[in-house]
């Protein structure tokens, strides 16, 4: 069911919901397969009974509506896929964030000065006091292995040992015959103690030569626990699914917090690059 907690501009909502408000918003009919979720508004008191919407949704769907930069955040871990992300509109921020096994994401508005910090927060970004060393600061492979160690660790059989993993893992890896050693090692390790990889990509539109167009940037990290923070160099971001096969060479290279912080940096455009409206 969808929520709102006024006192700090948060909302709780699906897929579904988000739907039905931005087409009342946009003055169009709700498309009848959405009429459970209409309903569900209308009880939570975000739609009044006369089909108008709630003056607290205002620069939620104002940004939802008309975004100037769009941040995509999709998370993998333990416990499946999130699809968190940021809104940048003219006058306001929208952040959305995902949860475990919840059809519900909360939105909320964010003061735009604390952006990144909100963007790291959603990544889980933490100065670590010391992480472990590593035998291999960069490990280098085929995604079609990497793929192979991480199907090992979804198909683990529950209950093992960590010792039971890592040999799994390593089988894993060692299958695809592209690594052995050192480097079959330090990812099989890296895979043990993997807590999420994600990837964040930022789009908006410009206009090269007068004619409007998207650009976008991206990185990917994995998020390594006691290992670390691992950049995912290759494939590089932004990519599409059909430009990578099992024989698309995958690196991962090893970098602190503040490396990452000012990749996040990065990803903003800045004011030249934005074509606006």
């Amino acid at each position: 069911m969808p929520s709102f907690d006024v006192s700090r501009s948060r909302f709780r909502l699906a897929d579904e919901h988000v739907v039905v408000l931005s087409e009342l918003a946009a003055g169009e009919e709700v498309p009848e397969e959405y009429t459970t979720a209409h309903k569900e508004l209308v009880e939570c008191g975000l739609i009044h009974r006369d089909g108008k919407l709630s003056h607290l949704l205002l620069p939620l769907m104002k940004t939802v509506l008309s975004p100037v930069v769009v941040i995509s955040l999709e998370a993998g871990g333990r416990q499946g896929k999130l699809h968190h992300g940021m809104m940048i509109g003219q006058d306001d921020v929208v952040a959305h964030e995902a949860w475990p096994g919840q059809a519900e994401a909360e939105y909320s508005l964010v003061e735009p000065k604390t952006l990144v910090w909100k963007l790291a927060d959603m990544v889980g970004l933490r100065q670590a006091p010391a992480a472990r060393e590593a035998a291999l600061p960069v490990v280098e492979t085929t995604l079609g292995t990497v793929e192979a160690g991480l199907t090992a660790l979804e198909t683990l059989p529950p209950g093992g040992s960590a010792d039971q993993e890592r040999d799994y893992i390593g089988q894993g890896l060692a299958s695809a015959g592209t690594l052995d050693g050192a480097a079959l090692t330090q990812l099989t390790e890296l895979i043990s103690e993997l807590r999420s990889s994600w990837r964040m990509t930022a789009a908006w539109q410009t206009a090269p030569g007068g004619l409007p167009a998207v650009e976008a940037r991206g990185f990917a990290v994995w998020d390594c626990g006691p290992l670390g923070y691992w950049l995912r160099e290759l494939p590089a971001e932004p990519l599409t699914a059909d430009a990578i096969t099992s024989a698309t060479p995958f690196r991962l290279v090893r970098v602190d917090a503040k490396t990452i912080w000012t990749r996040i940096t990065g990803l903003l455009p800045g004011e030249g690059e934005i074509r606006r409206a």
